[in-house]
């Protein structure tokens, strides 16, 4: 992705990662990470992948910088990042979506290799 990151909360990724738990199950990790710092700023854990999880991932990370406010997040095409749910917490949040091309994970491997 080819975007400004010459200063913290310019632009965040974002992904989900399946963290199997040893009864069989999964549990799910929505996280939010600095592309300046490379460092997490934000993340949510829960047994289920709705987007609320994300939401919360992202509101973390607000919360956590003391907001985000003209700042890009960028994740890939999955349901819970084109919801209408968490494209308005973007905008409530003044954060513009950005997403890769359909079918790859190049353009966000800082959050892919997470």
């Amino acid at each position: 992705m080819s975007a400004n990151t010459c200063a913290p909360n310019r632009v965040l990724v974002g992904d989900i990662t399946y963290l199997p738990i040893a009864d069989g199950t999964n549990m799910y990790l929505a996280r939010a990470i600095d592309c300046f710092s490379r460092k997490l700023v934000g993340f949510a854990i829960a047994d289920h992948m709705c987007t609320e999880l994300v939401e919360e991932a992202l509101e973390n990370a607000s919360h956590l910088r003391g907001g985000l406010d003209g700042s890009i997040f960028h994740s890939d095409h999955g349901s819970v990042y084109t919801s209408s749910q968490f494209q308005a917490t973007c905008r409530r949040l003044g954060v513009t979506q950005s997403m890769g091309a359909v079918g790859t994970s190049a353009d966000n491997s800082l959050a892919e290799s997470f």
